[in-house]
Formats: C-alpha cells, sequence, structure tokens
C-alpha cells in the first residue's frame, strides 16, 4: 500500500514521471504524488469526469525539502484539502479557465522541466492573478499582452514563459475545438519580445571566474564546490544536481560523465563526457555509495535545480568578489557562458566538440556567444597587412610627377 502520509514515507518511493495516486474523501478524486529526484515533489488531483476518464490538475509543491505553508507548499492532510478544493470549483465553474488549460498542459508533458510552469504560475500571480480564472475562450488579445509587458524579467525570460502559455493555451485548443475558436487571440497578445541588440550574456575572464570560485567557497563550502563543477564544465545547474557518485571518472584523465538537460518534450537524457582538472576530481571524491548524489549541500542533502538553491549564496559570492559593479547582473550562468567563451577563444577545440560538451549546439553557440567571441578576440589581428608606405605630405600640397 502506498504510504504518503510524511516525508519520510514519500523519500522512500522511487522517482518517477508518473505520480502515485491514492483515494480521497471526495467521491471520484485521487491524490497524486510525483517524486522527483533531488527535488521537492509534487501534488496533483486526479478527477474522474463521469464518462469512464479524468483529468488532472497541479495543486502544489509536497513539504519534502520546506515546512508546508498552505499556499505553494502542502503537507499531506493539506494536499487532500486542496484535491477535494478543486474538485468542488471544478464542479460550481465547469469552465476551461487558463489554469486548467496550464494544468492539463503540465499533465500531458511531464518529461518537461517542472520550472516551465511554475514560472508561468509565478508571474500569472505576480503580474495578472485574475487571469489563470479567465475561460480561455473569452481571452482577449490586449488582456495576454497586458500581462506579457508587466512581466519584469529579461526578454529571454518573458518569450521563455510566454511560449509555455501559447503552448498550453494551444494545446486546450487542440482538445475542446467546440468549446474554443480564438486561438489567434494569444498569437497577437503573445507574440515575443525583441532581443535589445547587446548579448545579455555575461563573460568573465580567467581571473574574474577564479575569484567568484574563491568567494563561493568563503560563503560555503558545498557551495564552492558546486560553483568550481559549475565553472569547470561549463554544465547548467539542472545537470549538475543529477550527478552521481559513479559519474566521476577518476583517472589520468579525469572526467565527468555529465547527464545532459532534459529539455524539450520525448528528449532522452544520456551522459556525455567532460574533461576536468585533476584538482577537482580530487575535492569530488567521495564514500557515498555509487548512486548517491555527487554534488551534497552542507547539510547532506541534494541539491535543487530551482535556482533558490544557488542564486542567494551566488548572489553573496559576486558582492565578496567584487563583481557586483558589473554593468550586467552577474548570475550563476555566467560560470556556463565564460566557459563556453573561455574553449572558443583558446582556438585548440573543435567548435562541435565544444558544442557537445555544454549540451548545446553550434548554431546556438554561433547565435547566442558571436559577439562576445568578436569582443573579446585578438586573434584577427594575426592577419592584418603590414604596408610600408611613404609618409603623407605636409599640408594639402600634391607633389606633381615631372
Amino acid at each position: 500500500m502506498i504510504d504518503l502520509r510524511t516525508v519520510k514515507a514519500r523519500a522512500r518511493l522511487l522517482a518517477r514521471g508518473k505520480p502515485y495516486f491514492v483515494t480521497t474523501a471526495a467521491p471520484g478524486v485521487s491524490l497524486g504524488y510525483r517524486r522527483l529526484d533531488g527535488r521537492a515533489g509534487t501534488w496533483t488531483a486526479r478527477i474522474a469526469d463521469g464518462q469512464g476518464g479524468n483529468r488532472l490538475q497541479a495543486i502544489a509543491t509536497a513539504d519534502d525539502l520546506e515546512p508546508a505553508n498552505g499556499r505553494e507548499v502542502l503537507d499531506y492532510t493539506q494536499a487532500q484539502d486542496a484535491a477535494r478544493k478543486v474538485t468542488r470549483a471544478a464542479e460550481l465553474e465547469g469552465a476551461l479557465t487558463v489554469e486548467r488549460a496550464l494544468a492539463e498542459y503540465e499533465a500531458a508533458n511531464k518529461q518537461r522541466l517542472a520550472g516551465n510552469t511554475a514560472r508561468v504560475r509565478y508571474w500569472l500571480r505576480t503580474a495578472a492573478p485574475e487571469l489563470a480564472g479567465r475561460e480561455v475562450a473569452a481571452l482577449t488579445a490586449d488582456e495576454l499582452m497586458r500581462w506579457r509587458d508587466r512581466i519584469d524579467a529579461a526578454p529571454s525570460t518573458i518569450n521563455r514563459t510566454t511560449r509555455i502559455l501559447k503552448a498550453a493555451l494551444t494545446g486546450a485548443a487542440d482538445r475542446y475545438p467546440a468549446q474554443i475558436s480564438n486561438s489567434n487571440v494569444w498569437r497577437i497578445g503573445l507574440k515575443q519580445v525583441a532581443h535589445p541588440h547587446e548579448s545579455r550574456n555575461v563573460v568573465l575572464n580567467d581571473e574574474q571566474v577564479r575569484a567568484v570560485v574563491a568567494a563561493s567557497y568563503q560563503v560555503d563550502a558545498a557551495f564552492g564546490l558546486f560553483a568550481e563543477v559549475a565553472a569547470v564544465t561549463g554544465a547548467r545547474p539542472s545537470q549538475m544536481v543529477r550527478l552521481e557518485v559513479r559519474d566521476l571518472q577518476d583517472g589520468a584523465a579525469p572526467r565527468l560523465m555529465m547527464p545532459t538537460s532534459k529539455k524539450g518534450t520525448g528528449s532522452k537524457a544520456r551522459n556525455i563526457a567532460v574533461p576536468i582538472t585533476a584538482a577537482l576530481a580530487a575535492k569530488l571524491r567521495s564514500n557515498r555509495g555509487p548512486s548517491e548524489p555527487l554534488l551534497v549541500r552542507t547539510d547532506g542533502e541534494a541539491w535543487s535545480a530551482t535556482s533558490s538553491d544557488h542564486a542567494r549564496p551566488f548572489a553573496k559570492a559576486v558582492e565578496l568578489a567584487g563583481l557586483d559593479k558589473h554593468p550586467r547582473k552577474v548570475t550563476f550562468y555566467a560560470l556556463r557562458h565564460s566557459s563556453i567563451v573561455r574553449r572558443i577563444l583558446a582556438n585548440r577545440t573543435p567548435l562541435r566538440t565544444i558544442a557537445a560538451i555544454h549540451d548545446t549546439s553550434v548554431v546556438m553557440i554561433e547565435r547566442n556567444y558571436s559577439r562576445d567571441i568578436d569582443q573579446y578576440d585578438e586573434s584577427a589581428r594575426a592577419g592584418l597587412l603590414e604596408l610600408d608606405a611613404p609618409a603623407p605630405l605636409p599640408g594639402n600640397v600634391v607633389k606633381l610627377a615631372r
């Protein structure tokens, strides 16, 4: 029998994409718990539609890593109550709302990163709380555009957020064509915003990278190691948190078997060999079991891929390193950007290999880092043509040949 009542009981469950379900006091309603590897699990309500089918609706985050607050983070009892409330609301309204479209999209795309829909919900609450309860069929382009323009974030974040909502609304229109006939509304209202011409990637020189990694160790020893792995490998936090002890290949040429990103529906994660220094390999040696997390926090728990786990300590490290006066905000991803540009400028590794070890593509590197490469690369001077031309005559006098 599945036990979801306590954090310890849920921790014994295997991590998987499919939720574990238990019954609730409400007829036709089950409470689901999705066990995530290295992150807090999530609560889901499964509601029977009375026709042999059912629908899923995300409720909240489970209290696996932080205490329940009755809102975004719920314990078992609170999740049971929330599941029943979701059912009652569905019975009363019976409407296909933005929140329902988002929940159904989330349930249908289990392999996508958890942060995708969480980001949309955050900005819905922050920029237009009334929008989540709006019926999809009644949406207007103006209200979607107003919401998009209220998102106080970088253009790339705005575009990622609106793309997810647009996909959720399009999916709802495909599933319920008899109810929704206004799909042009979000095509107009959620158009991508233009990126500024200047690259937003923050690229640090080697001295700055060393300084911010050293400062990360000052903030917290475990976080310092987390930052050093990011600086050496250029990996994303979402990749590093999935590293296991067995992924360290500690030999004459040490390397990490880095898990690839889980971006995209249906993408299969694999591991790629990323070379590391012998010094870093020595720091990563562990007595933990081969399937245990390679990188752990000071409290012994695995790191989370969410920015809340690393954004605050890194901000402190940036300040300690004196990089808080940088013209652009230095975030944790600056370590990844710097790693990519550093390898390109070294001009010793083929671009295809650089793309592979950073889990990206040559096209993406050329698109996102060409400006940074142009700014820092001095190799073009090697092709300058030196001309031994005569000095110009003074003034505007032109000497005529006889």
